[in-house]
């Protein structure tokens, strides 16, 4: 039993991997002040793995995750969680589930440049009967193809000028 679950366990979190949606902050409009991004945070749905794509003018404005909604709301900087301000864009993918928040440090958060999403769990899916057997090369190369497709699109805009940060990766302790 544990053997055929696998599988199938497996293409679940493949689907996954496939289902991620690319989001342009303030669509057309960009990350700029003047924008009502509660309007676009409320015309947009949010899930695990989904990526966030803030476009920018370089030297005006900036993308700062904020810690809370305290600093949220009353646009607090000193203690972020990240700071981007070079280059003209900034990507992240939104790997867990919770609430973000995310400010211009410029001045601009004051006059409502700040967006505040909350990123929901992918939904579960059982599928009704099992799929039709599918061979392990196929797997591998239909989740190449959904991840290769996701870096394509975030290259594609703005001329491959997508930056993103990596996540901080733990030292290695040495051995005496």
């Amino acid at each position: 039993m544990t053997k055929n679950l696998l599988p199938l366990l497996f293409l679940a979190y493949l689907s996954t991997l496939a289902s991620a949606k690319l989001h342009v902050v303030g669509d057309n409009h960009q990350w700029r002040d003047g924008i009502n991004y509660t309007d676009w945070t409320l015309r947009n749905h949010f899930y695990e793995q989904d990526w966030l794509v803030f476009y920018f003018q370089k030297g005006v404005h900036d993308v700062i995750q904020v810690r809370n909604k305290s600093a949220y709301e009353y646009c607090l900087t000193d203690d972020p969680i990240l700071n981007w301000s070079r280059g003209h864009s900034f990507a992240i993918q939104l790997n867990q589930s919770g609430r973000y928040y995310f400010v211009c440090s410029r001045g601009h958060c004051y006059s409502g440049m700040k967006i505040s999403i909350l990123v929901e769990p992918l939904p579960s899916f059982a599928p009704a009967s099992p799929p039709p057997s599918i061979s392990s090369s196929a797997v591998l190369s239909s989740s190449s193809a959904a991840i290769a497709s996701v870096i394509a699109a975030l290259n594609r805009l703005q001329g491959g000028r997508v930056r993103r940060i990596k996540p901080l990766r733990r030292q290695k302790q040495l051995q005496p």
